[in-house]
């Protein structure tokens, strides 16, 4: 069973509106086992609604259409269901009483436009509403079927599960679960990780049907994320497949695997902390406060987290951090801020951030250096970066880069005693 998803409405074309329906759709559809292989958006037009109805229609075994139900002249997708099938829209009187009660429950006057919306192609079944006013619709043209829900994210969702969801499984006859994982990854370019990879996509794809499959996905300042799919029976059977691919792929990955799913880097520098019993304490200059903002968004936070001093100034470097004379963006200020946070905040473990984000160059530093300090298990060092884009891009990449970095040593170890 194929089901495309057909958004509608000329506010998701004009980015006036996010599309997050499409996203829940599709998700819903993999843990059923439906197979979904597109994901359409058009406008609030007649024509290329219908066109856009007939070529799912064409490629796929259904297709859920979501949005143009309301009340208004520009929510025609009634109209262009009724074209497709070929067959005129008729009142349905329950659907009409529905909306009318509705009204007179809440002390309203009901304008005659609502009405609209218990109008449903000859032949539909109405999926009754129990949140708003527009009902969605169940038609069959031939083997295939066509869906219709509200936009409303709160509607959709009821919808989706009460009616659509059911339907489609009982048509497919076939009950599965698509399931997916993702593994998230820093420090290595999406080629880098698809040479890595190669041999064991090989060998899923030799494998066939029911073998895992592995895609990327380059999530910008987040890294490079490895999605594993995989389709079985039950939803265990799923997941067993899941855990394996995903110890396979950790071990041909090793450290620049840093989380799955929705861990950030954040949290796994937290985990190794906690495990170890070690507390961190942080000192920022070039990132403002962005890491101790990540840090302290981890659940628990105040188990191993210290907290973070911003140090912008030089002059706070040296009275508070210790920093002596010379420049303040190099690699002994960095080790003297990240060595002065331990200190000051009474961490086990310190982190440095000293940098330049632009606009213009300081310390004869080009935009985009960044040094890192880092005093863990008794000594103490420091990393140079050199970073690319604007001032935000800068402060947002170095924040997840010294993260990374203290993930690295940490699992380097041995603990600080």
């Amino acid at each position: 069973m194929r089901c495309e998803v057909l958004a509608i409405g000329t506010e998701l074309l004009l980015g006036q509106v996010v599309d997050t329906n499409s996203a829940w759709i599709g998700e819903q559809l993999a843990l059923a086992g439906i197979d979904s292989h597109l994901q359409v958006k058009v406008g609030d037009n007649q024509t290329r609604i219908v066109t856009a109805i007939r070529q799912a229609l064409a490629r796929s075994d259904a297709v859920i259409c979501c949005g143009g139900l309301g009340p208004t002249q520009d929510d025609i997708t009634r109209e262009a269901i009724a074209e497709v099938l070929g067959v005129p829209l008729e009142l349905d009187d329950a659907v009409a009483a529905r909306i009318e009660e509705l009204f007179s429950s809440r002390g309203r006057t009901m304008a005659l436009n609502n009405l609209r919306q218990a109008e449903v192609p000859s032949g539909a079944t109405v999926i009754p509403q129990v949140r708003g006013t527009a009902p969605g619709l169940i038609c069959r043209l031939g083997d295939r079927s066509i869906y219709a829900v509200p936009g409303v994210p709160g509607e959709m969702r009821e919808m989706v599960e009460r009616a659509v969801v059911p339907d489609l499984v009982a048509r497919a006859g076939v009950t599965a679960t698509i399931l997916s994982r993702t593994v998230r990854t820093w420090g290595l370019a999406e080629s880098t990780l698809a040479e890595l990879l190669a041999g064991r996509m090989a060998a899923l794809d030799a494998a066939g049907n029911g073998a895992p499959t592995i895609a990327f996905l380059a999530s910008g300042i987040e890294g490079i994320k490895v999605r594993l799919t995989a389709k079985a029976p039950t939803r265990e059977e799923a997941e067993a497949r899941l855990v394996e691919e995903e110890a396979s792929i950790r071990a041909l990955l090793g450290a620049a695997v840093f989380g799955a799913d929705a861990e950030g880097m954040e949290a796994a520098v937290g985990n190794l902390l906690l495990a170890d019993g070690l507390t961190l304490a942080v000192a920022e200059s070039v990132t403002g406060g962005l890491v101790g903002s990540r840090l302290s968004a981890v659940p628990g936070a105040s188990n191993w987290f210290r907290g973070s001093i911003v140090a912008y100034a030089s002059e706070v470097k040296r009275k508070l951090l210790g920093v002596g004379d010379g420049p303040v963006v190099s690699e002994a200020a960095a080790e003297e801020m990240a060595a002065g946070a331990a200190a000051v905040l009474g961490g086990d473990v310190g982190l440095a951030l000293t940098g330049v984000a632009g606009p213009t160059e300081q310390d004869d530093q080009p935009i985009g250096t960044v040094w890192v300090g880092l005093a863990v298990d008794g000594s103490v060092d420091a990393r140079l970066l050199r970073l690319g884009g604007d001032r935000e891009q800068i402060r947002q990449i170095a924040t997840i880069s010294s993260l990374d970095l203290l993930r690295r040593r940490l699992l380097d170890g041995p603990s600080v005693s």
